[in-house]
C-alpha cells in the first residue's frame, strides 16, 4: 500500500514546481545600487530650507560634521554634539552617536498636469510620480541619549562675561577682569498678604528649615554659582516603574554624641574596588598580610591560580607586573588582570624608592636585604615616543597597558621573554627592566660587582653607590636605544660612552644631594638631565658614524 501512495504523491510534487517556475518569470528586473554615498543627520528639531544654515551651525559647523563622518575618523572625532545655544558656554549640548547604517536615498519627482476643461478635481490625483533610488546611507548621526540638566546663569555677571570674553579673545576684558566682593546674605521677607505659617517661595517647608511650630524665612545668597561641565553621567533611561532598587539595603547609624538614630540606603551590588597594600620608602615596616578588605574578597580568587602565585613569590620575592604575567599563559594572565583580588592578597608594592610598582612579597623587606639589588628596577621613557594624554572617551575604550601587552602577544611565544633584555632585541618601546631580568654580559658584569654596593639602602640608588648606579644606568639606556634605532651598540662604544660621560655624571651628582619630595618622584628612572642625556647619545652617534665611515674607507 505504501508505494501506490508515494507514486500518487508525484503529480502533485510536479504542478508545485511548474507553479513555482511559473511565478519566477513575473518577478521585478533587479537594478544595481548607485555607488554615491549619502550622509544623514537625524536632526531632533524642525528643520525647513530657510533654517538649515542654523540647524549645521547648532551641530558645530560644515568642518565638525565632515570630520565626523570621515571614514576611518577615530572614536574621539566621530561624536559629534548638538547645542541649541551656540552662544552661550554654559548650556549643555546633546551627545551624538555615529552609526553605520544601509538606507536607501529614494528621490521622488512630481509632475502636474494642467486639468482640462470641464474636469472635476475629484476625478482623480493630478500629476505623475516618479521614483528613484540615487544612492545609499551607510553613516547617519542620531541623538538617542538623554539631555542633561541645563542651568543659564546671569550673563551679566563678571565672570559670565569673562568666560565671553575667552571665547572671543578679548584681551582687554581678560585683563581688565577683577574679582568681586562677596554681597552678604539678604533675608527673604515673607508677604504681608500670606497665611500665617505661608512662604513667599515656592519650596517644601522642611527644606526651608520650619518645625511644627515656628516658620524660618529662608535666605538667599548672592553667591554666584556656575554650572560644571555636566551635571548627570547617566545617558540612558532605565525604566524603574518608580520603585526603589531591588539590590538597595537599608542601613542604621547612631550618632554617638547625640544619639539620633540615622537611615541610609546603600546599594549591595556596588562594586568594591581591591587595592594591594603601599607603603613610602620611609615607613619603617613593611605589609604582613593583605588588607581585611582584601581578605574578605579570598573565595573570589581562583585557587590554583592562587597557589602559583605564592609558589613563583617563593622563589623570587619582587616581580614587575610584566615578568610575572609572562610566567602565566594569556587566559590566566587575563583571569589574574580581570580578578583584582588574586595580586593584593600575595604582595605589596612600593609607592616610591627603588622598588617603585614592583611587587613584593608579604613579609619581605628589600632595604634591609642586599640580595635585593638585583629586583630593583630602572625605567627609562622614549624621548623619540612622546606620550599623549588621552581623553576620557579614549581611556574608557582602551584598557591597562598590561592588558595590552598581553592582548597583542596572545597565543605567542615573544611575550613570555618581553621583560628580559639581551642587548641585541627589544618587544617594547620603553626601557623597564629589572636588574636580574638584564642578562647582556657587559651589563651583568657591573649588576654583579661586588665593590659597587654600599653599607646602607639608599632612597635613589637602593643598595648601590650612586656613581655605580649612574654607569649601570647609563650603559642600560645607550644599548636599550641603540637597538631601537636598528643598530646594537658595542661594548666598545659603551667604554667610550663611559670615559666620556665621567664629567656629565659628576656635574650631575651636584643635583642629586637636593631633598627628596614624597610620592612628587621616581627614584626608579634615574634619568640624567635632558641636556647631558641628549649631549651623551650624540657623542655616542658621532663617535658610531665616525667609525663607519673609517672603515668604509679602509676597504676601499
Amino acid at each position: 500500500m505504501q508505494p501506490e501512495a508515494s507514486t500518487s504523491q508525484l503529480p502533485l510534487v510536479d504542478e508545485v514546481i511548474e507553479e513555482v517556475t511559473t511565478d519566477r518569470s513575473n518577478e521585478a528586473p533587479e537594478h544595481p545600487l548607485p555607488q554615491r554615498q549619502f550622509y544623514s543627520v537625524e536632526y531632533p528639531g524642525y528643520v525647513q530650507d530657510a533654517s538649515v544654515p542654523n540647524a549645521i551651525q547648532n551641530l558645530g559647523g560644515q568642518a565638525r560634521i565632515d570630520l565626523a563622518f570621515k571614514r576611518m575618523a577615530p572614536k574621539t572625532e566621530s561624536l559629534i554634539e548638538l547645542s541649541l545655544h551656540p552662544d552661550n558656554p554654559f548650556a549643555h549640548p546633546i551627545p551624538g552617536d555615529v552609526v553605520n547604517t544601509n538606507n536607501l536615498v529614494l528621490k521622488v519627482t512630481k509632475r502636474k498636469r494642467k486639468k482640462r476643461p470641464g474636469q472635476d478635481a475629484d476625478d482623480g490625483v493630478i500629476g505623475e510620480y516618479k521614483a528613484e533610488i540615487v544612492g545609499v546611507t551607510t553613516k547617519t548621526v542620531r541623538f538617542r541619549s538623554m539631555v542633561d540638566f541645563q542651568y543659564l546663569p546671569d550673563m551679566d555677571d563678571p565672570i559670565s562675561q569673562l568666560r565671553l570674553a575667552m571665547d572671543r579673545m578679548d584681551v582687554d576684558t581678560i585683563m581688565s577682569y577683577r574679582i568681586p566682593e562677596e554681597r552678604s546674605y539678604e533675608p527673604v521677607v515673607p508677604s504681608t498678604d500670606q497665611a500665617p505659617g505661608a512662604l513667599d517661595m515656592n519650596i517644601d517647608p522642611e527644606l526651608g528649615g520650619t518645625s511644627s511650630s515656628t516658620v524660618a524665612s529662608p535666605s538667599s545668597s548672592n553667591l554666584r554659582l556656575f554650572p560644571p561641565p555636566l551635571f548627570s553621567r547617566q545617558t540612558i533611561p532605565q525604566g524603574y516603574n518608580f520603585k526603589a532598587n531591588s539590590a538597595s539595603i537599608v542601613t542604621t547609624t547612631i550618632d554617638e554624641e547625640t544619639g539620633e538614630e540615622r537611615k541610609r540606603l546603600i546599594n549591595k551590588m556596588r562594586w568594591k574596588g581591591y587595592g594591594p597594600a603601599s607603603i613610602m620608602f620611609s615607613d619603617s615596616q613593611v605589609p604582613l598580610n593583605p588588607p581585611d578588605a582584601v581578605e574578605k574578597g579570598r573565595d573570589q580568587a581562583n585557587p590554583k591560580l592562587l597557589e602559583k602565585l605564592h609558589e613563583l613569590f617563593a622563589t623570587r620575592p619582587i616581580w614587575t607586573r610584566m615578568s610575572l604575567f609572562n610566567q602565566f599563559t594569556a587566559l590566566e594572565s587575563r583571569e589574574i588582570l580581570n580578578s583584582k583580588v588574586m595580586l593584593p592578597l600575595v604582595c605589596y608594592v612600593f609607592q616610591d624608592g627603588p622598588w617603585r610598582d614592583t611587587l613584593v612579597k608579604f613579609g619581605y623587606d628589600p632595604r634591609s636585604d642586599s640580595n635585593a639589588r638585583f629586583y630593583q628596577r630602572l625605567y627609562f621613557r622614549n624621548a623619540n615616543h612622546p606620550i599623549s594624554r588621552p581623553s576620557v572617551t579614549t581611556r574608557r575604550q582602551d584598557r591597562a597597558n598590561v592588558n595590552l601587552h598581553i592582548r597583542n602577544f596572545e597565543g605567542g611565544e615573544d611575550r613570555k621573554s618581553s621583560h628580559i633584555f639581551d642587548g641585541k632585541t627589544v618587544s617594547k618601546e620603553t626601557a623597564a627592566f629589572q636588574l636580574c631580568d638584564i642578562v647582556d654580559p657587559m651589563l651583568k658584569e657591573m649588576i654583579e660587582d661586588p665593590d659597587a654596593l654600599r653599607e646602607t639602602c639608599d632612597e635613589r640608588d637602593g643598595w648601590y653607590t650612586s656613581h655605580s648606579f649612574e654607569r649601570i644606568k647609563s650603559i642600560l639606556r645607550h644599548k636599550f636605544f641603540s637597538v631601537l634605532e636598528g643598530h646594537p651598540a658595542t661594548d666598545e662604544e659603551c667604554r667610550n660612552l663611559l670615559a666620556s660621560s665621567e664629567n656629565s655624571t659628576k656635574s650631575s651628582s651636584l643635583h642629586r644631594n637636593q631633598k627628596l619630595r614624597a610620592g612628587k618622584h621616581n627614584m626608579a628612572k634615574g634619568a640624567l638631565r635632558p641636556e647631558d642625556a641628549a649631549a651623551i647619545r650624540l657623542r655616542a652617534t658621532l663617535d658610531r658614524n665616525v667609525k663607519s665611515f673609517t672603515n668604509s674607507n679602509s676597504q676601499r
